[in-house]
C-alpha cells in the first residue's frame, strides 16, 4: 500500500518516522587504517543531526503545509549530492522530523550541508519518501551550514602541583581548517623559564563557552624555538583514560612560523625614561543632563559640596594623570552648548577664552566647569567628532616636535554619540598617534551602542573610507557600572591605559631613554 501516515504528537508523520534512523556519511577506511597503524588518530567523530523547522510557509489551501527535509552534500568539485530524507509531517508549519542524520565529521575537510524543505502534495502520500520526485513537489525554503573549524589556541605553564595556568590565548580563526595566529607575546616572568613546561591547546570555538579540545601539545620556550628552527611540525594529541592510558596522536600539526626574542621594556620603564602622560578632558553640556539650577540635573552644583558625577570623574582620575604630567596644564573643552550670544559649538575651551584652551591643574578645571555651567546654554547634539579631532591635532603636532608625550583625553558624556561615524573616522585616523581616549558615561541612558567604539571585543573600528583602526585607544566604562562596586572609576577607566602605551610605542619601535 506504501507509506501510511498517522498522527504522532500532535502532528501527522510518515510510517518510518517513528522511530529515529540514520544514515552515515562516506569515510575513507584505508586511510584512516594507515594512519591507526602508525598510532595516528584523523581528528572524527559521528555527529547525530535532528531536524526543525519553524514558521514556515502554507502552501496548501484548506489544510497546512506537509513539509520534508531533503538533506544534501556540496562536493569539493561543487556537484550536490542528495543523502537523506526525513519523514513527511502532515498538516504543520512547525515540523519536528523523527529520522536522524548521522555523518562522520572530519576536522580537516569543510562539509557543505545543505537543507531543502519541501510541500509534499496530498497526492503523493501513499508514496515512499524515498521514491518522492523533488520536481513534483512546492519548495519551503533552504538553508546551508558548514560543518568546520573556529579554532583557537589557549597557551598555559605548569605549575608544581600539576595544574596548567593560562597565560595567553589567540583570537578564533572562523572556518579555518589550515589556521595561522596573529603573533603571541610571551615573557620570562609569565612563564617562569625558557624550559618550563607549557601546554598548548587547540580548541573550537562554542558560542555557549564550551570549547571543544581539538588536541594539544606541550613544548617548553627551547622545544618551540627549535620546532621552528628545524621547520618540523609537532602532532597534536588527544590525552585518553583508564588504564592503558596511551595518549592519541593526531594527524593535526602545530608548526611554529617564527621565534624571536628581544627585551620588551614595561610602562614603569618609559615613565622612568622621561615619558609624560598628558591629561585633557572634554565635558558633555547638551541639555539631556538636564537644568544645572535643578538638583536632578546631572550637572547640578550641590552647595554641600557633594560632587556631581561629571566633578567625581574629573577628580579621580586627573587625580591620577596628573603626577605624570610635569607643567600640569590641561587642555579642557566642553561641547553641546550655546555660549553667550554664540551658536551651538561642539568644541569649545572651559575656560571661555578664544585663544587658549589650557587650565591650571584639577582644581582650573574644576573651576572652569563650574563657571562654564552659568556662561553657556546647553543644547546638543551629541558629537564626539570635534573634541577628538581637536585632542589629535595637538597629539600630532608633539609627534612632529619629537616631544615624549603620551595624550589622555578624558571624554564624559550623558548620553548616545550622535555622530557614529564621523567618530568613528576621528578615531581611526588617531589610531596612529600617541593619544588613548577614555569615556565615562554618566546618568541612566542606554550607552550599548557605545561599546562598539571601545574596540575590546577584537573587532577594529572602521572608517567611512574602509580604513581600519591601527590599534584599540579607547575605553569605554558607565559610571553607574562601577558607583557602587568594589573597584573605583579610575581603575575601571585607567585598566588599559599602559596596554595602549605600550602598544603604541611598541609597533613604532620607541625605547625609552636609558
Amino acid at each position: 500500500m506504501g507509506n501510511c501516515c498517522s498522527d504522532v504528537s500532535g502532528g501527522m508523520s510518515a510510517v518510518d518516522g517513528t522511530s529515529a534512523s540514520t544514515a552515515t556519511g562516506n569515510q575513507n577506511d584505508a586511510v584512516d587504517w594507515y594512519f591507526k597503524s602508525r598510532g595516528i588518530y584523523a581528528p572524527f567523530s559521528q555527529i547525530e543531526l535532528s531536524f526543525s523547522a519553524t514558521n514556515l510557509r502554507d502552501r496548501d489551501v484548506f489544510s497546512k503545509s506537509d513539509p520534508m527535509l531533503v538533506v544534501c552534500i556540496k562536493e569539493r568539485d561543487g556537484a550536490i549530492t542528495e543523502v537523506f530524507r526525513t519523514e513527511v509531517v502532515l498538516n504543520s508549519l512547525n515540523p519536528k522530523w523523527i529520522r536522524k542524520y548521522t555523518i562522520t565529521y572530519h576536522f580537516e575537510v569543510i562539509q557543505t550541508l545543505l537543507f531543502h524543505v519541501f510541500d509534499v502534495d496530498t497526492q503523493f502520500h501513499n508514496v515512499e519518501v524515498k521514491m518522492l520526485k523533488l520536481e513534483e513537489q512546492q519548495s519551503l525554503g533552504e538553508a546551508s551550514c558548514a560543518l568546520s573549524e573556529d579554532p583557537f589556541l589557549v597557551i598555559s605553564k605548569l605549575v608544581e602541583s600539576g595544574i596548567s595556568i593560562p597565560v595567553c590565548k589567540t583570537e578564533v580563526l572562523k572556518n579555518d581548517l589550515n589556521p595561522t595566529w596573529k603573533p603571541v607575546f610571551l615573557n620570562i616572568q609569565q612563564v617562569g623559564s625558557k624550559d618550563s613546561p607549557l601546554v598548548i591547546e587547540c580548541f573550537n570555538f562554542n558560542s555557549n563557552g564550551k570549547h571543544d579540545l581539538i588536541g594539544k601539545v606541550q613544548k617548553s620556550l627551547v622545544d618551540l624555538e627549535k620546532l621552528h628552527s628545524g621547520r618540523e611540525g609537532e602532532h597534536l594529541f588527544l590525552p585518553t583514560v583508564g588504564h592503558d592510558y596511551q595518549n592519541k596522536i593526531l594527524k593535526g600539526r602545530l608548526f611554529v612560523e617564527k621565534f624571536s626574542e628581544n627585551v620588551q621594556h614595561t610602562f614603569l620603564d618609559y615613565l622612568a625614561g622621561g615619558f609624560e602622560l598628558n591629561f585633557m578632558v572634554a565635558i558633555d553640556f547638551t541639555a539631556s543632563n538636564g537644568n544645572p539650577r535643578l538638583p536632578d540635573s546631572l550637572h547640578y552644583i550641590d552647595p554641600s559640596g557633594r560632587p556631581n558625577s561629571y566633578q567625581k570623574a574629573i577628580y579621580e582620575v586627573g587625580e591620577i594623570l596628573q603626577f605624570y604630567d610635569a607643567d600640569k596644564r590641561f587642555p579642557a573643552w566642553g561641547f553641546g552648548a550655546r555660549p553667550i550670544d554664540g551658536p551651538v559649538s561642539h568644541c569649545f575651551n572651559l575656560n571661555g577664552s578664544s585663544n587658549y584652551c589650557e587650565v591650571e591643574g584639577i582644581r582650573g578645571i574644576m573651576m572652569a566647569y563650574t563657571s562654564a555651567l552659568f556662561n553657556v546654554s546647553l543644547a546638543g547634539p551629541t558629537l564626539f567628532g570635534h573634541v577628538i579631532n581637536r585632542a589629535a591635532l595637538i597629539a600630532s603636532q608633539s609627534l612632529a616636535n619629537d616631544a615624549k608625550k603620551y595624550f589622555v583625553l578624558l571624554i564624559i558624556t550623558d548620553g548616545v554619540v550622535t555622530d557614529l561615524q564621523e567618530t568613528k573616522d576621528a578615531l581611526v585616523k588617531a589610531s596612529d598617534l600617541p593619544l588613548s581616549i577614555l569615556i565615562v558615561g554618566v546618568g541612566g541612558a542606554d550607552f550599548k551602542e557605545m561599546e562598539i567604539l571601545d574596540a575590546d571585543k577584537g573587532e577594529r573600528l572602521e572608517s567611512s573610507t574602509g580604513r581600519v583602526a591601527s590599534r584599540d585607544i579607547v575605553q569605554f566604562v558607565p559610571f553607574r557600572d562601577v558607583q557602587s562596586g568594589e573597584i573605583s572609576i579610575v581603575q575601571a577607566v585607567l585598566a588599559e591605559l599602559p596596554t595602549q602605551f605600550l602598544t603604541y610605542m611598541r609597533s613604532r619601535d620607541i625605547k625609552p631613554s636609558t
